[in-house]
């Protein structure tokens, strides 16, 4: 029977992206089916996203998975300086999610184990949420109702630190602005030309122009998806650029949104050219839950050991060396209680060393996450566990090299010990399970969940 390092191993291995998980994604149906659970395979219309249960009865409890990889981050294992792999394609896991797939699995095995032993009512689920890093998965999991009848959603995220997740994270909406021109000849005719290309710097320029009149938690930022050609003495007549728009709530997104297609209107007003709005993506922000972060903090207290070998411990050297520590303290976790402390951790140990309790927060970081959407709908809460050495940066050469290390596994299952404790906790308190939904019911107020994803917008990967 295969053991949760080897299932890890082999999504390391697979390394594929959003809605592309085939592979990983058959593993992990195979290997929880081989652990007695039940398993549905292909809902809300994803082939490689399951739901998998063991249990009858309430409270059920959720455990979230992600396995998507990377591109641009093909590495070999263990290596301490970049060196793709050169037989595979352009992807690795960047950002740990064979981690956390797994992590999330070897924790809902252990409260399924529980179940048993203590013949107690209760449902243990596992939501396979595919395309966190671009498709937004969970978004579509959360509107088409697959959270409905959950009590608890809990996760975790591979990290350089040992801490509970608190704050809430940016509402995102992704669009495609694909401009249609006219081509001709740009020395020769180049007034029956309309340039497409043109309309797109015009629309970057006038999104600029708007950052001064946004509030200083948005966040706009675009790419070149098609410049029209290589030949500059063609007039480009297609051009597209894609765009992420962020706010810290749904409402304010949706509000940018409209000011940024307003502005992509008056680019192709002024070129002549044509536009096309194509959704990409939509997710929502995340609704903190105080009541399920001191679950986990007394779980993560209660589980957490530091427990490495000295062959382990240069081997996170060896890592850490890799990084200017400098710049490391510069970008430090928020909401960390005793930041000098952490600090000295960084300086004289080459992975993080202890559990940082972390200050309730209700303020929105930079960046978004799926999780926000599941959220919305459940209590949820999620934890970080050190499964990289000090100085690694997620979506990194490094983070991949680490993957299949002692140090990536061991963070992997103190992670799944601490959710599985957390379950059992919420399990035997019933009184918690109904303090956070009442906390969530009190942050939500009057607003309900309202996927950013339209309806008639399925699951796609992401290309115009």
């Amino acid at each position: 029977m295969k053991t949760i390092k080897q299932l890890a191993d082999e999504i390391w291995e697979y390394a594929e992206t959003g809605f592309e998980e085939y592979k990983s994604c058959k593993a992990m149906c195979e290997f929880l089916r081989q652990e007695g659970f039940e398993v549905e395979e292909g809902i809300a219309d994803m082939e490689t996203a399951y739901r998998a249960t063991y249990g009858s009865g309430a409270p059920v409890i959720c455990f979230l998975t992600e396995y998507d990889a990377l591109f641009g981050m093909n590495q070999v294992a263990d290596k301490t300086e970049y060196q793709p792999i050169t037989t595979n394609e352009d992807t690795g896991h960047g950002c740990g999610h064979h981690l956390l797939g797994t992590g999330a699995i070897a924790g809902a095995m252990k409260f399924k184990e529980y179940l048993e032993k203590n013949k107690v009512s209760g449902t243990c689920v596992v939501l396979g949420c595919p395309a966190e890093e671009s498709g937004s998965g969970k978004a579509y999991l959360a509107r088409d109702g697959y959270l409905d009848n959950v009590d608890i959603a809990l996760t975790w995220h591979p990290s350089n630190y040992n801490q509970v997740v608190t704050g809430s994270s940016q509402s995102c909406i992704a669009m495609f602005f694909k401009f249609h021109g006219v081509s001709s000849h740009a020395a020769g005719s180049p007034h029956l030309g309309r340039s497409a290309l043109d309309a797109c710097e015009l629309m970057n320029v006038g999104v600029n122009y708007l950052r001064e009149h946004m509030e200083s938690s948005d966040r706009v930022h675009y790419a070149y998806t098609n410049v029209g050609g290589k030949a500059p003495n063609v007039v480009q007549s297609e051009a597209e650029l894609k765009y992420f728009v962020r706010s810290t709530t749904n409402p304010k997104c949706l509000v940018l949104k409209d000011r940024v297609i307003n502005i992509a209107k008056g680019a192709a007003l002024m070129t002549e050219t044509d536009v096309d709005v194509i959704f990409d993506e939509g997710l929502s922000n995340t609704v903190p839950n105080f009541i399920l972060e001191d679950v986990l903090a007394n779980s993560f207290k209660k589980v957490y050991t530091y427990d490495y070998s000295k062959e382990e411990l240069e081997y996170a050297q060896s890592f850490k060396n890799t990084y200017n520590i400098i710049n490391t303290l510069s970008d430090l976790p928020e909401f960390v209680c005793d930041v000098e402390v952490l600090k000295e951790d960084i300086k004289n140990n080459p992975i993080h060393s202890y559990f940082a309790e972390t200050k309730h927060s209700d303020v929105c970081s930079m960046g978004s996450t799926d999780v926000g959407d599941i959220s919305w709908v459940v209590p949820t809460a999620q934890i970080n566990t050190a499964c990289y050495s000090h100085g690694a940066g997620s979506h990194s050469w490094q983070w991949v090299a680490q993957g299949k290390s002692n140090i990536a596994y061991k963070g992997m299952m103190l992670a799944g010990d601490i959710l599985c404790d957390a379950a059992i906790t919420l399990l035997e308190n019933p009184k918690l399970i109904e303090d956070a939904k009442n906390e969530l019911k009190k942050r939500l107020g009057n607003d309900t969940y309202t996927c950013l994803i339209p309806k008639n917008v399925k699951p796609h990967i992401s290309k115009s």
